[in-house]
Parts: structure tokens; sequence; C-alpha cells
């Protein structure tokens, strides 16, 4: 069983920027893709970013591209989005998932195995 816990959301001003953080635990990290994942009220789920296990691989969501960064530090079993240039339309709870992928990534949130609770991450104008 995976266990995957969120930090470091907040509430920041259009512009700023805020990294997000994800700790995993109970199997191998550098054999999981991650996944970013963004659901804002009212909306569904939607990709955000994604990493290979063994980090060589990464996608962006064009909504995103240019402005967040995913990385991971396999050493530490955590997965990172530095997100720059905040926009009020990035206003969501953030979650991040995990599936077997060390060299793929994916980008739909059925095809992810685990979940984490997620953490609110609010920009205001």
């Amino acid at each position: 069983q995976v266990q995957l816990v969120e930090s470091g959301g907040g509430l920041v001003q259009a512009g700023s920027s805020l990294t997000v953080s994800c700790a995993a635990s109970g199997r191998t990290f550098s054999n999981d893709c991650m996944g970013w994942f963004r659901q804002a009220p009212g909306k569904e789920r939607e990709f955000v970013a994604a990493i290979s296990g063994s980090g060589r691989m990464t996608d962006y969501a064009e909504s995103v591209k240019g402005r967040f960064t995913i990385s991971r530090d396999n050493a530490k079993n955590v997965v990172y989005l530095q997100m720059n240039s905040l926009k009020p339309e990035d206003t969501a709870v953030y979650y991040c998932a995990a599936v077997y992928g060390v060299n793929y990534y994916y980008r739909r949130p059925q095809e992810y195995e685990y979940w984490g609770q997620g953490t609110q991450v609010t920009v205001s104008s």
C-alpha cells in the first residue's frame, strides 16, 4: 500500500510562487510515475504535470507549461511541484498520485493507482 501526503499549499497573491510537496511511502519510490492533478470547485480533476520514476521524463498541461516545474528526489521519496507566476485560475486542491512507471508518465487520472488527500492552493487577484 502506497501512502502519499501532500504539503505546502496556502494562500498567495497572483504573480507569486509556491512549491507543494508530496511525500511517498510503501514501496520503491523510484519505480513509480508521479503525477500532480488539481480540482477546482465545480470542476473535474485535471492533469497538471507528471514525472517518470527515473525522473528523466516529464509532461505538463498546456495551461501550466513554462510556469510550473515538476521534480523528484528519489533519495527522499518526495515529488515537488514548483509553481511560478501563479494566477487566480490556478486556485484548486492539488493532489499527487502514483502509478508504476519507471520510464513512463501518464496524464489520465484513471491510470493512477494511489492518491494523496490534497492540499489547497488559493491565488488571490
